[in-house]
C-alpha cells in the first residue's frame, strides 16, 4: 500500500520559505531567497546590440511587468510534479479567490491506490467543512507575495549587472545578463541578506522584458544572525524558468533546487527539489475554494499525464 504523503516545509528558522501550494509563489520567494545554479552551459551569444541597454533599468522593467501583471492576474488550474529525496509527487492546483487548493492525484508517477485515493478525498471533504484551514492558506500566500514583492524591489540595487548579449531561449529571444553581489549594498533586514551571497545568469524575454530564466549560485556562505539562527552553505544552487503560458500570461513551469546549511548551528538542512508545472488552464475569475474542492473531486486521476 502506498504510504500517505507528507509535506513539511523548510525550517522557519530561516527566512522564511512559501508554504503554498502554488508554484509560481514559490518559485518566485525561493528565486528571490535562493538564487540558483550554472548547471547548465549558456548558449551561444549573439552580438550585443549596438543601442544603449542600460542592464538595470532593464532588471528594473521586467520586474515592474511583473508586478503590474500580478494585478490582472487570471486564475489558473495546472498539474505540478514535485520531486525532493522522500517522494515524487503530482498535484492537480486551482487557484481561487480564497487562495489554491490541491488534490493528490499521483506518486511516483503512477495512480493513487484506493486507500490513498480515499484519503485524498476525505481530506477535500474536510477542508470544505473548515473554511479556518483555507483562510490559514490564503494569509499565507498573501505574505509570500508580499515578501516576494519586497525582494523584487531590492534587486536591481543588490546586484551589478552586465548585457552579456541576445541568445535564444524558450521565450524566442533573450537578453542574457550576468550579475554579482554590489558591493554597495546595504540589506535593509535579515531576509535580504541572502542577496549579498549569490551570483550568475539571468534571460530576460526580449519582446515582453519578462524574466525567462535564471542560473545562479552561492558564491559565499550566507550567515543570518551571525550564524545563530542559520547558514546557507556556498554551492547552494537553483534554477528557475518561467513562461507564457497564454494569453501573455507568464508562470513558473520549471525550478531545480539545492540547498544546504544549518538551523541553530546544530541542525542540518539539506533540499533537493525539483518542481514542473504544465497543463495550464483558465478557471471562473471569481471562483470559491468550495466550487474548487467540487471540480477537485470530479476530476478522474486516470486521465493524468503523469510525466509533465
Amino acid at each position: 500500500m502506498q504510504m500517505l504523503p507528507a509535506f513539511p516545509t523548510p525550517s522557519k528558522l530561516l527566512p522564511s520559505f512559501p508554504t503554498s501550494q502554488t508554484p509560481a509563489r514559490c518559485a518566485a520567494v525561493i528565486f528571490l531567497c535562493l538564487a540558483g545554479t550554472l548547471f547548465a552551459a549558456a548558449p551561444s551569444t549573439q552580438s550585443v546590440p549596438t543601442t544603449s541597454l542600460d542592464p538595470a533599468a532593464l532588471v528594473r522593467r521586467a520586474i515592474q511587468h511583473r508586478l503590474d501583471a500580478e494585478k490582472d492576474h487570471r486564475p489558473l488550474q495546472y498539474l505540478l510534479r514535485r520531486v525532493d529525496e522522500h517522494r515524487d509527487t503530482t498535484k492537480l492546483i486551482i487557484e481561487t479567490r480564497d487562495g489554491d487548493v490541491a488534490r493528490l492525484v499521483a506518486i511516483n508517477g503512477k495512480p493513487l491506490s484506493s486507500d490513498v485515493e480515499h484519503y485524498e478525498l476525505a481530506r477535500l471533504d474536510n477542508l470544505a467543512q473548515h473554511p479556518e484551514l483555507q483562510e490559514h492558506t490564503r494569509k499565507t500566500e498573501q505574505k509570500d507575495e508580499e515578501r516576494t514583492t519586497h525582494l523584487l524591489s531590492l534587486l536591481p540595487d543588490a546586484y551589478l549587472y552586465k548585457l552579456e548579449g541576445i541568445v535564444p531561449c524558450s521565450a524566442g529571444q533573450c537578453y542574457r545578463l550576468t550579475f554579482t553581489p554590489n558591493p554597495n549594498f546595504v540589506p535593509p533586514d535579515m531576509e535580504s541578506q541572502i542577496l549579498r551571497g549569490t551570483a550568475g545568469e539571468v534571460w530576460i524575454d526580449q519582446a515582453q522584458e519578462r524574466l525567462n530564466s535564471l542560473n545562479a549560485h552561492f558564491i559565499s556562505n550566507v550567515d543570518f544572525g551571525f550564524g545563530i539562527i542559520g547558514k546557507l552553505n556556498k554551492g547552494s544552487t537553483v534554477y528557475l524558468e518561467q513562461n507564457d503560458v497564454g494569453s501573455h500570461d507568464w508562470e513558473l513551469t520549471g525550478l531545480k533546487l539545492h540547498v544546504t546549511g544549518k538551523a541553530l548551528v546544530v541542525k542540518s538542512l539539506s533540499f533537493q527539489i525539483t518542481e514542473n508545472a504544465s497543463h495550464f488552464s483558465p478557471v471562473a475569475p471569481n471562483l470559491g475554494y468550495r466550487d474548487a474542492i467540487q471540480l477537485l473531486k470530479k476530476y478522474d486521476p486516470s486521465q493524468t499525464p503523469y510525466t509533465p
